[in-house]
């Protein structure tokens, strides 16, 4: 007598596969700014949708190194870019913006790890640009609908972050929920969402990820004050949390710093 096993498919296996055929059917639009975050979750969006726009902002930064890379890493992943201008500089604000201001050294162990419900005005940082995340996401919120997307995917995290609140699950549902009272697609029944795939991850967990997806951190920057050539300054918020993160992970760091 032969002994057999069925194997058999649970709901929630069925319901992944489902939607992961859909998925495989939409369109998504994903923030790029060349950095570690934004090019993971462009990577983890290619493995996930049909089409990927990234979407990119001259906004005043302090620099434009991290659109040039934003730019090689598109062409790079072979899909539509859209660079689009908005000053956000006039505002000020912002270190990131403001060249008056100083960009503060990053302490990695003073960063909100796990913390976002204990945020206070004093953790968060001079290199917060006052809503900037909210401006961002509305205008790739345009271009979902001109482009006929379900999906809009920000590399957003509250584990190893620089306490900024626009980075905040909260933040985003609420935003997901004006998107679709606020668009034709959202009342049309084309129900629009925030895919925030590093939202629980840290940075290492992060560079996992990407590095499974078959990204090349060495192309990204992530530094707040980079000079022309895309050097990295090592010791800011952004450069602090990322060596951290590729020391965590047990890899060579393949940022290029500056001397």
């Amino acid at each position: 007598m032969t002994n057999s096993t069925t194997q058999t498919t649970s709901p929630d296996q069925e319901n992944n596969t489902d939607l992961n055929a859909l998925h495989k059917s939409q369109n998504a639009v994903v923030l790029l700014s060349g950095g570690l975050d934004s090019v993971t979750c462009l990577y983890w969006a290619k493995a996930r949708y049909a089409s990927v726009t990234a979407v990119s902002f001259d906004y005043g930064q302090r620099h434009n190194s991290e659109l040039v890379a934003a730019k090689a890493i598109a062409d790079a992943a072979e899909v539509n870019h859209r660079i689009i201008d908005i000053d956000i500089a006039q505002l000020g604000g912002s270190s990131l913006t403001d060249h008056s201001m100083i960009v503060p050294d990053g302490d990695a162990d003073k960063f909100p790890n796990k913390k976002r419900d204990e945020i206070d005005n004093d953790a968060i940082p001079n290199t917060y640009v006052p809503a900037r995340n909210t401006i961002f996401l509305s205008y790739a919120l345009a271009v979902a609908e001109v482009t006929d997307s379900n999906h809009i995917v920000i590399g957003v995290s509250s584990v190893d972050y620089s306490g900024y609140p626009d980075c905040r699950p909260e933040y985003i549902a609420a935003f997901q929920h004006m998107a679709n009272l606020a668009t034709k697609a959202g009342v049309t029944g084309h129900h629009l969402s925030i895919q925030t795939p590093l939202q629980q991850l840290s940075k290492a967990k992060t560079i996992e990820l990407g590095l499974s997806l078959g990204v090349d951190y060495g192309q990204t920057i992530s530094c707040y004050q980079a000079d022309a050539n895309g050097l990295a300054c090592g010791v800011c918020d952004s450069c602090a949390l990322r060596r951290q993160g590729f020391a965590q992970v047990g890899i060579a760091d393949p940022t290029h710093y500056q001397s």
